[in-house]
């Protein structure tokens, strides 16, 4: 009965689905969009030019803040990740739909946007593909940490020089490069983990294709583009690969 309470009192706390609020697959884009289009539309207003190399990083940065807060709640909802981990496993089985789905069309509340209880349900859907999500011990968990906490600033400030310019190309192509090449390095890492332990067995070919190589191939394909990005702007010291 304490066990039955316990997990009651686990969905009832964390529990997202309401009447009210935004959903929040919407409002995850809206957030991307509105930080692209920023960076866009400021280019565009001190530059006097739209460049597609600019606009895919742009939108790349605008992806990858939001998933380092994201990042930051699976440190400090590692917990609570766990116990909701088991939550989504009886559901899955209970309804047989994805747990991914149900989480994006649920409903956030305006005071709960910010909420890191809420964005640790990013995580505990996500144990559905891979477990190691839901396990503080593994390579997959702490990697993801590690870069919720570092990748913010570098993220934000080639976000600006790639915009403004404030930087000597230099110099933000060898922050470029540092941060472009530990994205492919540990995003490829994550892969082999992946594989090496036999995950891949444990979910269907849908699931491994679209979430597992889908969703992580951004994070190894763009930053293998950015470091040609960041090698050009060292060698040229210009933002002439920019556009600029």
């Amino acid at each position: 009965m304490a066990e039955r309470n316990s997990d009651q009192e686990t969905r009832d706390r964390s529990s997202l689905a309401g009447r009210s609020g935004i959903p929040v697959g919407l409002l995850i884009a809206l957030v991307v969009a509105l930080l692209a289009l920023l960076g866009i539309g400021t280019r565009y207003y001190v530059h006097g030019d739209v460049n597609a190399v600019h606009c895919l990083f742009s939108l790349f940065f605008s992806i990858n803040l939001p998933i380092c807060y994201w990042e930051m709640c699976l440190f400090f909802r590692r917990d609570y990740i766990e116990a909701r981990a088991e939550h989504w496993r009886g559901w899955r089985r209970e309804t047989g739909r994805t747990p991914a789905v149900e989480f994006l069309a649920s409903r956030v509340p305006p005071g709960r946007i910010l909420s890191p209880t809420v964005w640790a349900d990013v995580w505990a859907t996500y144990s559905m593909i891979d477990s190691a999500y839901a396990d503080r011990t593994t390579f997959g968990f702490n990697a993801d940490i590690g870069n919720g906490f570092v990748t913010p600033i570098p993220t934000l400030i080639l976000y600006a020089a790639y915009t403004v310019g404030f930087l000597p190309a230099t110099v933000a192509g060898i922050i470029g490069a540092m941060l472009f090449w530990q994205w492919v390095y540990l995003t490829s890492l994550y892969w082999a983990s992946f594989f090496v332990a036999g995950s891949q067995t444990r979910i269907t070919r849908g699931e491994l294709c679209g979430y597992l190589v889908g969703l992580n191939a951004i994070w190894v394909f763009i930053p293998m583009f950015g470091l040609y990005v960041s090698v050009r702007l060292i060698l040229d010291g210009t933002y002439g690969v920019l556009g600029g």
